[in-house]
C-alpha cells in the first residue's frame, strides 16, 4: 500500500514540469484578472487572523466590564471591537463576492483559450489519427477531463496560498502558549494527509482505466437522442437495446465510483476522529491553565478559534494538495494531446509542377492499408488520370475507389509507390498548395447547419464569394430550384439543429455539388455524385457536367454505369485493381465485365 503511494508520488513528481506550462496558459489568457485574483487571495488569507485577535480583545473587555460592574463606559470599548469584527466580516463577504466575479471572468477566458488550442490541434492532425481508439481516448481526456485543469490548478495554488497565510498566522498565535501546540496541530492532521493522497491517486487510476467506458456512455446517449438515428432505432426497435447498454455501463461505473467514495468517507471519518481527540486534549489543557489563572478567558477564546481554525486550515490545505496532485496528473492528458503531431506535412523544400493546369495525376504501384487495419486496401495499384479529361472509376462497394481519393488529397501516404501531380511527387509539394488545387464532393458530404448561401460558400472562404457566384454554382449543380422553394431562399437556415428547414438527401447532395463547383479548382473529384438523385435529375445534371469541368481534370467515383458512360475514359476496378479501361463504346466492344453489367442493367443481355 505505502509502496504504491510512493510510486504514484514519483509519477506526480515526473509530471511537475507540466505545472509551469499550465500556469502560463492561465497567465496568457487572463493576465489582469489573475493579478486581481492574487491580491484578493492575500487579503482573504489575512482577515481570519484579524478576527481571531478581535475575538480575544472583545472577550477580555467583556470579562473586565462584567467583573467590576457593568456600565456604558466599560462596555463601550467592547462594542467598538464588536463593530470592527462586523466590518471585518462584511469585508470578507464583499471580497468573497468580488472573488467569484473575478474567478468567473478568468475561468471563461481560460476555457476559451484552451478550447481553441484543442480545436487547433484537432484540425491539424491527419485522418489516420481517427482510425485508432487511442486517439479518441486522448481527445476525450483532453477535452472532458483536462481542459479545465489549468484553471483548477490556479485555484488550487491560490487556495494553498490563502490558507497557508492564514495557517502561519494561526501558528504564530499558538506559539506563545507552547511550542508543542503547533506540532500537535500538524500531527493531528497526518491521518487526513494519508487519506487525501491515497484516494486522490486511486481516483486518478479509476478515471484513466474507464476512459473508453465513459466514451461508450456518450455514444449510447447519442444513439438514443439524435435525429440521425431516430428512424432506424424505431424501425428495428433498438431503443431498449441501447438503453440497456447505457444502463449496464453506467451501473458498473456508478457502483465503482460510489464504492470508492464510500471507502474514502470511512477513512476521512477515522482521520477526523483522531483530529478531534487532539483538539479536545489541547482545549482541556488550556482550560486547566485558565482555572489556575495562568491565562484569561480571552486567551481561551483566542486559543480555541486559533486551534480549530488551524485544524480546518490544515485539512483544507490537504484537500488543496490532493486536488493539486489530481489536477497535475490530469494535466498530462491535456499536454499529451497538444503534443500530437501530424505525420502528413509539407517537406522542408517543396516544389510544384512546372507546367500550368490542367494536371495529369498518376498513381504508380501503390500499396496501402489504413492505420490499425490488417487488410490491404490497395495492392500494387496503378492508375493514370489524364489532364483536362473526365475519368470515371467504376466498381462495387469496397473495391478501393474512395481510398484513391484520400490518397490523391494526401490525407494518407501510401506504404509503397508514389503519386505524381504533373511531374512532381505529391510528397514534395506544399500541402496547402496541393489541397487548394483539388475540390472534392465526398460520398457523405457534411450538412452545415447554417444558411443555404453559407453552405455553398464554405468551400471557398478565402475568396469570399459573392451571391452571384454562389447562385451560379447552385444552378450548375441543380441546387438553385430547391433552394428558391425555401421560405427565405438562400438566406434560409438548413437543418433542424437551429430551427431551420430540412432538405431531402438528393437536395443536400446538390448543395454539396454546388460547393464543389464554386471552388473552381483545376482538379475536380466527385465521389458518387448522383447516388441520391433520381434518373431524371441525374440526366439533367450529367448533360451539363462536361461544360462545367471544361479545361479541368475530373475524376468521378461511381458504381452507376449511367453516370460513368459520360466520362472520356472509364476504369473498371475490382478488389483493389483496374481490370478494364476505355471509353463507353470500347468497353462495350470488349464484351467484358463492363459490357455484361451494362446490358444486364439495360435488359439486353445476350442469350447464351
Amino acid at each position: 500500500m505505502y509502496f504504491d503511494i510512493f510510486k504514484k508520488l514519483k509519477e506526480f513528481k515526473a509530471q511537475l514540469p507540466y505545472l509551469p506550462r499550465a500556469l502560463g496558459m492561465v497567465w496568457k489568457a487572463a493576465r489582469l484578472w489573475t493579478i486581481a485574483w492574487t491580491l484578493l487571495l492575500i487579503l482573504q488569507g489575512v482577515l481570519p487572523v484579524v478576527n481571531v485577535y478581535l475575538t480575544k480583545a472583545v472577550v477580555n473587555r467583556l470579562v473586565s466590564a462584567l467583573g467590576g460592574g457593568a456600565s456604558w463606559e466599560k462596555i463601550k470599548p467592547a462594542l467598538v471591537i464588536v463593530l470592527l469584527m462586523a466590518l471585518v466580516l462584511l469585508l470578507s463577504e464583499g471580497l468573497r463576492s468580488l472573488s467569484t466575479w473575478i474567478r468567473t471572468a478568468q475561468s471563461e477566458l481560460v476555457q476559451d483559450h484552451i478550447s481553441d488550442l484543442i480545436h487547433e490541434k484537432a484540425v491539424s492532425l491527419d485522418l489516420g489519427f481517427y482510425e485508432t481508439p487511442n486517439y479518441y481516448d486522448q481527445l476525450h481526456r483532453a477535452r472532458v477531463d483536462a481542459m479545465s485543469m489549468p484553471l483548477a490548478l490556479m485555484e488550487n495554488i491560490g487556495a494553498l496560498l490563502q490558507n497557508t497565510i492564514t495557517l502561519l498566522a494561526m501558528v504564530a498565535v499558538l506559539i506563545p502558549y507552547g511550542l508543542w501546540l503547533p506540532l500537535l496541530l500538524i500531527v493531528s492532521t497526518l491521518p487526513a494527509l494519508y487519506v487525501v493522497i491515497r484516494y486522490t491517486l486511486r481516483f486518478n487510476q479509476w478515471r484513466l482505466k474507464n476512459t473508453m467506458a465513459v466514451r461508450r456512455t456518450y455514444y449510447y446517449d447519442w444513439m438514443l437522442t439524435e435525429r440521425e438515428n431516430a428512424a432506424e432505432l424505431r424501425l428495428f426497435d433498438l431503443g431498449n437495446f441501447f438503453r440497456n447498454a447505457f444502463q449496464n455501463v453506467r451501473k458498473r461505473l456508478r457502483n465503482e465510483r460510489v464504492a470508492l467514495v464510500r471507502d474514502q468517507a470511512m477513512a476521512e471519518l477515522l482521520a477526523a476522529g483522531f483530529g478531534l481527540l487532539a483538539m479536545g486534549a489541547a482545549i482541556a489543557w488550556m482550560m486547566w491553565q485558565a482555572i489556575q489563572g495562568i491565562v484569561t478567558l480571552g486567551d481561551v477564546a483566542l486559543f480555541y478559534q486559533a486551534f480549530s481554525q488551524g485544524q480546518r486550515m490544515m485539512k483544507t490545505l490537504l484537500n488543496n494538495a490532493g486536488n493539486l496532485v489530481r489536477n497535475t496528473l490530469f494535466l498530462e492528458n491535456l499536454f499529451e494531446f497538444l503534443s500530437l503531431e501530424p505525420k502528413i506535412t509539407s517537406p522542408p523544400r517543396t516544389v510544384t509542377p512546372k507546367d500550368p493546369p490542367p494536371y495529369e495525376i498518376k498513381l504508380k504501384n501503390i500499396t496501402f492499408r489504413y492505420p490499425g487495419s490488417q487488410r490491404t486496401a490497395l495492392n500494387d495499384f496503378s492508375l493514370t488520370i489524364e489532364a483536362g479529361k473526365i475519368t470515371a472509376l467504376l466498381g462495387e462497394n469496397g473495391a478501393g475507389k474512395s481510398t484513391v481519393i484520400k490518397l490523391i488529397c494526401r490525407f494518407y501516404d501510401p506504404e509503397q509507390g508514389k503519386i505524381l501531380i504533373g511531374d512532381v511527387n505529391l510528397r514534395d509539394t506544399p500541402l496547402d498548395w496541393l489541397r487548394n488545387q483539388i475540390t472534392v464532393l465526398f460520398q457523405e458530404p457534411v450538412h452545415y447547419h447554417t444558411t443555404a448561401a453559407q453552405n455553398i460558400a464554405v468551400s471557398n472562404q478565402k475568396a469570399e464569394p459573392d451571391m452571384t457566384s454562389i447562385e451560379e454554382a447552385a444552378r450548375a449543380s441543380g441546387a438553385d430550384t430547391p433552394i428558391r422553394r425555401l421560405s427565405k431562399g438562400y438566406e434560409t437556415v438548413l437543418g433542424k439543429w437551429f430551427g431551420g428547414e430540412e432538405l431531402s438527401v438528393g437536395e443536400w447532395q446538390r448543395v454539396a455539388l454546388a460547393r464543389a463547383f464554386l471552388r473552381q479548382s483545376p482538379i475536380v473529384i466527385l465521389d458518387e455524385p448522383t447516388s441520391a438523385m433520381d434518373s431524371w435529375a441525374e440526366m439533367d445534371w450529367l448533360s451539363r457536367f462536361r461544360d462545367l469541368v471544361a479545361g479541368r481534370t475530373a475524376l468521378i467515383i461511381t458504381h452507376r454505369l449511367s453516370t460513368a458512360r459520360y466520362a472520356d475514359i472509364i476504369h473498371v476496378m475490382t478488389e483493389g485493381q483496374i481490370v478494364e479501361s476505355g471509353s463507353h463504346e470500347k468497353l462495350l466492344a470488349l464484351e467484358g465485365r463492363y459490357a455484361y453489367s451494362w446490358r444486364n442493367q439495360t435488359k439486353t443481355v445476350k442469350k447464351q
